[in-house]
């Protein structure tokens, strides 16, 4: 497999993972973390507290990873840009807001979208302009 087809799946990848974390996190299909501690007849509360703390830890390597690498107003225009996109999308009748299961699964395509970009942002940068970006390191 050559790097620029690697490169392309681990976008892909990134976002799945994105994608994945959000919707386990919580989902109108009643099957997620939000679901499991809400509507849970018999808790497992170290379990339940074990998995809250995993989806926190990954939901905070991501969002800082976002934060970093494209910012403020870096996430403002990519969510302008989903936001003109499902606008458009409703314009030309591809989607239908009928009901809130499908806002739902639109928000978190939405968040997953933006973390999967931020979190991909270094690698997309380098393919489109050839510059490294590098975190500064102190001794």
């Amino acid at each position: 497999m050559t790097r620029e087809k690697f490169g392309q799946l681990g976008f892909v990848m990134r976002w799945l993972l994105a994608l994945l974390l959000v919707a386990l996190t919580f989902n109108p299909s009643g099957y997620s973390y939000f679901h499991w501690i809400t509507q849970s007849t018999e808790p497992v509360l170290s379990l339940q507290v074990l998995v809250g703390l995993i989806i926190l830890v990954l939901f905070v390597i991501y969002l800082r990873a976002t934060w970093r690498s494209i910012g403020i107003a870096g996430m403002v225009l990519v969510l302008a840009v989903l936001g003109a996109l499902i606008w458009l999308f409703v314009e030309i009748g591809l989607l239908k807001f009928d009901g809130g299961a499908i806002v739902s699964w639109v928000a978190i395509l939405v968040v997953a979208t933006l973390m999967g970009i931020g979190i991909s942002w270094s690698h997309i940068r380098r393919r489109l302009t050839g510059q490294i970006d590098a975190d500064d390191v102190s001794d």
